[in-house]
């Protein structure tokens, strides 16, 4: 769903679902997050072995982000081009599904079972299994994530 910070006027996707990846490799976008997204998205390697779905206004916006980073430097390369070269646009159908290509189920080792979590402009998808081993171990590691944020002013 989206929601409207009142204090900063941030509109951001929050929450996780959980469907089925059919066997034409296709995954329904929740309602919630289907007016938001729009008709059209970009779908790209994500971090941590999950896959990122931007609404293309977002995906603008980050691209050009990744356009301005100095080509010069190794690290900076080798992320542009992983995360570039692996998007690609999709089209919500009539029943709100996208494709996922081979390539990118691949890479995340999607099987039947994903999550979709809204993580604010974007969405991720996981592998149901991939996702609780996730939560789970970084459930164990809130106080630490906890008092690294507020060493930088965030909590």
């Amino acid at each position: 769903m989206w929601i409207k910070l009142w204090i900063t006027g941030i509109t951001m996707l929050i929450g996780e679902f959980a469907h089925n990846l059919d066997t034409k490799k296709r995954v329904a976008v929740p309602v919630k997050f289907r007016k938001e997204l729009g008709k059209k998205a970009v779908i790209t390697r994500g971090l941590d072995k999950c896959l990122f779905v931007y609404p293309i206004d977002e995906w603008n916006k980050v691209a050009e982000k990744l356009s301005s980073l100095p080509m010069g430097q190794p690290d900076n390369r080798n992320f542009a081009r992983l995360f570039l070269a692996g998007a690609v646009d999709v089209s919500l159908d009539s029943l709100g599904r996208i494709l996922i290509p081979d390539y990118l189920k691949q890479f995340a080792g999607l099987k039947e079972k994903v999550v979709i979590a809204g993580v604010f402009k974007k969405l991720e998808i996981w592998d149901e299994k991939a996702w609780e081993d996730y939560k789970n171990r970084i459930e164990k590691q809130t106080d630490v994530l906890a008092e690294k944020l507020g060493e930088l002013g965030i909590y």
